[in-house]
């Protein structure tokens, strides 16, 4: 497990997912066999990496890389490093035999994307990309309505992410400085797009096309060290993208944004039959049989309370952590040669969506989302 001194490497993959499956007995399969994870830590800073391992009881640490691929015992390899690292190592686990696991994006660039596809696939070993948002209770609520038809023919999908990262001037950042900047792989789009290209393909269609402008709205931020410096990377971005059946899907991602919605991120999708709008936990639901009939009036102050109005859809069974429950798909996966539905092509064409929305910007106009050849 490579970057677990970082704060998702660490407290979503490592301490929520491997560590959890272990307390709970390991991972168990439906012929009665049991997964048991065993960690290696990998990182650059040993003391930390010492420190980590000493507060969870874990035996196997160390800052070379190649010692860890050169284990013939360790069979998984996990990349949570920042993004322009990742694609090399990544390329080191494949030659080495590892089956590979990777937050995204899996790469910088498509090009790195899909020579990794073409790798793992030579190579005969499994890969998978991190796809937590399809795995948030909302999210599942959400699917769950699509899969049943409940909104007939989809219309549109609109989505608002973001919250106020601070500038780390009065205030500390929630967010290292590297995310503002470019040459470290930094930006919302390069982050963010890939997220949503997954979730609006399970939730309404392939993207056909993208419209973004993106923006870099605060100049100036302060790192880690206490030194100001200034951002080089985009901040915010708006999207609209055209998906296959003519739905289409507007996306603000935003770090320099203060919330006033009920969670940090929330998705709304209407249909011909229904309506449905969800966050991380919550999905609300509006049939067309319950649809109220609002009326245009600027002369008179609303009546409705309009949120009243929409249904809670009920959780019908138990969620645990998203991270945790790809990391069983995944590793259910190299154990047994089930499919992964979230490999290393779906983390590629991620990516594609991030350059694309990249050039768009860049480019100011629309342009095509080929389908990827590989």
């Amino acid at each position: 497990m490579n970057g677990v001194t970082g704060r998702m490497g660490y407290r979503q993959h490592l301490v929520r997912s491997i560590l959890a499956i272990r307390e709970r007995g390991g991972l168990p399969l439906p012929g009665g066999d049991v997964i048991w994870p065993e960690p290696v830590l990998v990182g650059r800073d040993d003391s930390k990496l010492r420190a980590i391992a000493e507060r969870h009881h874990l035996t196997e640490w160390t800052t070379s890389l190649d010692k860890a691929l050169a284990d013939s015992g360790t069979e998984v390899y996990f990349d949570a490093q920042a993004t322009p690292v990742r694609a090399d190592a990544l390329r080191a686990a494949i030659a080495a035999g590892k089956h590979v696991y990777a937050e995204k994006p899996l790469a910088s660039t498509l090009a790195d994307a899909l020579d990794l596809v073409r790798l793992a696939r030579a190579a005969g070993v499994r890969g998978g990309v991190v796809a937590d948002k399809l795995f948030l209770p909302g999210m599942l609520k959400l699917k769950r309505l699509a899969d049943g038809g409940f909104f007939g023919r989809i219309l549109s999908v609109r989505g608002e992410f973001g919250y106020w990262v601070f500038d780390g001037r009065w205030q500390a950042a929630q967010r290292p400085s590297w995310n503002y900047r470019s040459e470290s792989g930094g930006g919302i789009v390069l982050d963010m797009f890939p997220h949503w290209r997954y979730l609006l393909e399970a939730l309404a269609g392939p993207v056909r096309s993208v419209y973004a402008t993106a923006a870099t709205h605060i100049p100036v931020r302060r790192d880690e060290s206490g030194n100001d410096f200034r951002v080089t990377a985009d901040d915010a971005a708006y999207a609209i993208f055209e998906l296959d059946g003519g739905a289409v899907a507007q996306v603000n991602s935003s770090w320099a944004v203060r919330v006033n919605r009920d969670e940090l991120a929330e998705f709304q999708v209407d249909g011909t039959e229904g309506s449905a709008v969800a966050g991380l936990h919550r999905c609300r639901a509006q049939h067309i049989g319950t649809t109220p009939r609002p009326v245009w009036d600027p002369d008179n102050p609303v009546t409705q309370q309009f949120r009243s109005q929409w249904l809670e859809v009920p959780d019908n069974g138990e969620f645990g952590n998203c991270f945790l429950a790809q990391w069983a798909l995944f590793l259910s996966s190299v154990v047994t040669g089930s499919p992964c539905d979230q490999d290393l092509l779906t983390g590629a064409r991620g990516v594609q969506l991030g350059e694309i929305g990249l050039a768009s910007w860049q480019q100011q106009r629309r342009l095509e989302v080929p389908d990827l050849e590989v």
